[in-house]
């Protein structure tokens, strides 16, 4: 598979950000790409009032997305925010194939962590997803789902041989590295690669203050053995990568780890 990955800075305006979408799907389509990965947060950058630009799946801002993977015949994922019955928001990833209807995951684990309470805006969503992508099967994780490894294990068992995780990663002491060590256990958990791809790190100091997570760039894409295989540093940029997603079934025959787990007792006897 040929897989951009584009490492942006989303702005608080949604059609700003959907020009970006735009330029950059036909910038890799036309270097040969079949899936382009976009960052959490692409719709609209965190640290403002979400619910003034959630839209549904089949809104305008997701539409004109579905219009641009139609026209240059590629898969498209990019972050958004869709209406959540409750009165919050979903944290939703986008993924538009050509000639198919939009289909979003949204976040399971939510980032209640380092001062930042996501659950007081954003509902938890509950179903892991994976699509088929080019004849192959893709994942899909965000942002802090990332640090449980369960989710990952259970995007492999449904067979999915590349997990995309758009992201954007709050800033602080320690985070990068955290972040490149999980981005790389998760493809060794799942014997999977792993396309994480996070948001870049703002050029407005204000924002770049912000508690809220606005990105810290460092996207980084692992292979199932573990090796890196691409690091980018903080700025804006977007990549093409060829992955050989075969690699995905040796490694599930060489380093078992899915066919060698087992269930452990919990304390409670369960």
């Amino acid at each position: 598979m040929r897989l951009a990955m584009a490492q942006i800075s989303s702005t608080d305006d949604p059609s700003a950000n959907l020009r970006t979408v735009v330029d950059q799907t036909r910038s890799a389509a036309a270097d040969g790409a079949e899936l382009v990965v976009f960052p959490e947060a692409t719709m609209c950058r965190f640290g403002v009032p979400l619910r003034d630009v959630a839209q549904p799946l089949d809104g305008p801002w997701a539409s004109d997305v579905v219009r641009v993977a139609d026209a240059e015949q590629i898969t498209v994922v990019a972050g958004m925010f869709t209406p959540d019955p409750d009165g919050r928001i979903r944290n939703t990833v986008l993924v538009a194939r050509p000639g198919e209807a939009p289909v979003g995951y949204d976040k399971i684990h939510l980032y209640d962590a380092f001062g930042f309470a996501e659950s007081a805006t954003v509902a938890p969503g509950r179903d892991p997803l994976v699509v088929e992508v080019a004849g192959h099967l893709v994942g899909v994780a965000t942002c802090y789902d990332i640090r449980f490894p369960a989710l990952f294990v259970e995007l492999a068992r449904r067979g999915a041989e590349l997990i995309v995780v758009p992201t954007s990663w709050g800033a602080g002491p320690g985070k990068v590295a955290q972040w490149e060590v999980l981005s790389t256990a998760r493809a060794l958990d799942a014997t999977t690669y792993i396309a994480a791809v996070g948001q870049a790190l703002p050029t407005d100091i204000s924002v770049r203050n912000s508690s809220a997570p606005t990105g810290i760039g460092h996207s980084r894409l692992s292979d199932p053995f573990g090796s890196v295989i691409a690091d980018y540093d903080s700025a804006v940029q977007t990549g093409v990568h060829d992955i050989d997603l075969g690699l995905t079934h040796k490694a599930r025959t060489a380093l078992a780890v899915l066919a060698n787990t087992r269930e452990i007792p919990r304390l409670d006897g369960t």
